[in-house]
């Protein structure tokens, strides 16, 4: 039986984290390693919307490897870190409030594969073949390995992310610290945070956080319906 926040002391909390982390780094690590031996092919899948990269100074290749296996071995081991995280927030719970991550957990694992396969399969062709429409025959694309990469596995990671946020308003609303009026009264402040967190998340250019910003406002206007349907099962 998990203990409640009540009955850990500080040090506890830090020793629980400190666990949870550690399991979550392993679990990057092996799931690392498996990505590695693929990586090639890996490599080959993601630079197919673009055609072809070339590396501009002699250790640029091996850091396109790197930072793929990195991006890869974190959305590979994404079922164990986030069954740590969700059993980190479990602490805070109540044992009825335990009741919903049951549900939640495998929630929270398909919403992030959503997100990743969306911004994967849908955002990053559809950003490329926008942004490459601008060449000319005075201007031709030569993309950095490295920093396409960095762009590809940024922006599916940051999709994953955003994916969970009707998951996060459901769960806000289950445990009754959010309602359905109050997510529409605040949707002006929303906004803004939406704005900011696309910023964060995405690579440093406008185009990028209005691509994740867009679906951003639609998962939360989902999450608000989602939250209505549930405040009105609930009461």
């Amino acid at each position: 039986m998990t203990p409640t926040s009540n009955e850990l002391s500080f040090f506890d909390h830090l020793e629980e984290f400190r666990g949870r982390l550690i399991k979550s780094i392993i679990a990057f690590l092996f799931a690392a390693s498996i990505v590695y031996r693929f990586v090639d092919r890996i490599l080959a899948s993601v630079i197919k919307p673009v055609g072809a990269v070339v590396f501009t100074y002699p250790s640029e290749a091996f850091l396109a490897h790197v930072s793929l296996t990195i991006w890869g071995g974190i959305i590979l081991a994404s079922p164990v870190i986030i069954y740590q995280i969700w059993r980190f927030v479990c602490l805070a719970l109540t044992a009825q409030e335990r009741k919903y991550v049951l549900i939640f957990g495998p929630l929270s694992l398909v919403c992030f594969l959503a997100g990743v396969a969306f911004g994967y399969g849908v955002m990053i062709p559809m950003s490329m073949q926008f942004l490459l429409s601008f060449a000319s025959d005075t201007m031709v694309p030569m993309l950095s390995v490295n920093k396409y990469i960095s762009y590809t596995g940024s922006m599916v990671f940051a999709f994953g992310i955003v994916f969970e946020l009707p998951l996060v308003l459901l769960f806000l609303t289950k445990i009754g610290i959010a309602t359905p009026a109050f997510l529409i009264q605040k949707r002006k402040y929303a906004l803004v945070i939406i704005l900011i967190v696309s910023a964060i998340l995405t690579p440093p250019d406008v185009l990028s956080q209005f691509l994740m910003a867009g679906p951003l406002v639609v998962l939360y206007e989902i999450g608000i319906v989602v939250s209505k349907f549930t405040y009105r099962t609930k009461s």
